[in-house]
């Protein structure tokens, strides 16, 4: 099966995007993990797409549209893949569209995980991050036993640039500008499934396996 799981920053898409690849024993492309794999050896590409994301900015089509292209050819993702983190606009769609046809191949599904902008504001405002071994912790829901210090390995937290109040802010306000339509373009072509995303993850699991299944 060929997926895209679609939501706002904040919604669980990575989580929920590896498990599921796990369960269906497809490949989970992250463009997220692409793009920092670009920026940690220092790729002009990388360079690039950092000035975007300091700033709550989606990275710029032609910077991502042939990297997802290539990364889609690889023998891992022959059998299948979930997509997450693309595409973000309408445009990227089209443009995976045609790549696709070229492979006489089509997206099957894609899922939308819905969640409220309070719920999001709440999630990404007190996420944490281990800067050594990148463990996730949350204020609120996941907090460390010492305050700034992971519990496995000790090493500092920090905060994403892009989890930031302000850039928090800025990234709703540009997935409701950009990405939105998305909806409504892949509901058109009828393979859009929709889940409730502020139940467990283990509750979201199991929607978006029964949802695209």
């Amino acid at each position: 099966m060929r997926i895209i799981l679609l939501g706002p920053p904040g919604a669980g898409k990575g989580t929920q995007a590896k498990s599921m690849s796990e369960s269906l024993g497809i490949v989970h492309i992250s463009s997220g993990d692409l793009l920092r794999d670009h920026q940690a050896r220092g790729t002009e590409l990388g360079s690039t797409a950092r000035s975007y994301m300091q700033q709550g900015l989606l990275v710029p089509d032609e910077l991502i549209i042939g990297m997802i292209q290539e990364r889609i050819k690889l023998s891992d993702a022959e059998k299948g893949y979930v997509l997450d983190g693309f595409p973000r606009t309408v445009e990227q769609a089209g443009a995976l569209e045609a790549a696709l046809e070229k492979q006489g191949e089509t997206i099957d599904r894609v899922a939308n995980i819905r969640v409220s902008e309070e719920e999001l504001i709440m999630r990404l405002g007190g996420r944490w991050i281990c800067r050594h071994c990148q463990r996730p912790y949350h204020e609120v829901n996941a907090a460390p036993r010492k305050h700034g210090e992971c519990d496995d390995c000790e090493g500092e937290l920090y905060q994403r640039e892009d989890d930031v109040p302000e850039a928090v802010s800025k990234r709703i306000k540009v997935f409701a500008e950009q990405t939105v339509p998305l909806i409504g373009y892949y509901n058109g072509k009828g393979n859009l499934v929709e889940v409730d995303g502020e139940g467990s993850i283990e509750d979201v699991r199991e929607s978006l396996l029964s949802a695209v299944s």
